[in-house]
């Protein structure tokens, strides 16, 4: 019975992600690999090392995004390559069904959007990634935390006693930026294009923007 009521979580997550691409007229979410397969993903969210510790999303889930963001992450890479890193895709389109979900498991808005409320999170908006580095060899390297590490450890500035990981943390960020991404206060994984407002309804973009004020803000 567990499997079954996951299968069906599953079909409904991809019901919405076909009707987020249904709903913007030529406008359509692409698979990041697509457009550079030298960029790895690793979906947390598809396996069970993540915030609820159960896959979200269906086996061999790719990473969709926009196509201006998956555009960006291209450039980001090529940035990257030149000092022989690249990237890594941890997440990228959310369906909100598994939004839901993770805020169930944290009502906690300084990280988790919840999906009822103005624009949920920009994930579920195809306008969002989460992203860290791997090595030439594409193997990760050390950053200040792991993956949704909702302390201080996660925040944006980086302020341990490791060169190495503020050289890494910085160097991720530069590519982002460089590449027209925002990045998030509280998450040094999360990047969001910086463009986002076209992509989401007039009124929404006005609500979420409260909380998109600035470089440095944004939740999960």
């Amino acid at each position: 019975m567990r499997h079954s009521s996951l299968y069906l979580w599953s079909l409904a997550g991809m019901a919405s992600a076909l009707m987020l691409m249904n709903a913007t007229a030529g406008d359509f979410l692409v698979d990041v690999r697509s457009v550079d397969p030298t960029i790895i993903v690793e979906l947390r969210y598809a396996e069970r090392n993540n915030l609820l510790g159960q896959p979200l999303y269906p086996h061999g889930t790719r990473a969709l995004a926009r196509r201006e963001v998956a555009l960006g992450l291209a450039r980001a890479q090529a940035f990257l390559r030149r000092y022989q890193y690249g990237l890594k895709i941890w997440d990228a389109f959310r369906p909100v069904t598994v939004q839901a979900k993770l805020w169930e498991a944290s009502h906690n808005s300084d990280y988790v959007a919840d999906p009822e409320t103005g624009a949920g999170s920009l994930h579920s908006w195809g306008i969002a990634v989460d992203a860290t580095l791997v090595d030439s060899w594409n193997n990760p390297v050390r950053m200040p935390s792991d993956f949704d590490d909702f302390t201080p450890a996660g925040m944006w500035r980086y302020m341990g006693p490791s060169p190495e990981v503020c050289a890494h943390v910085r160097l991720l960020q530069n590519a982002m930026l460089r590449a027209g991404f925002w990045g998030s206060r509280t998450e040094w994984w999360h990047y969001t294009i910086a463009h986002w407002q076209k992509y989401v309804p007039a009124e929404k973009a006005k609500s979420a923007g409260k909380t998109l004020a600035t470089h440095w803000a944004g939740r999960l």
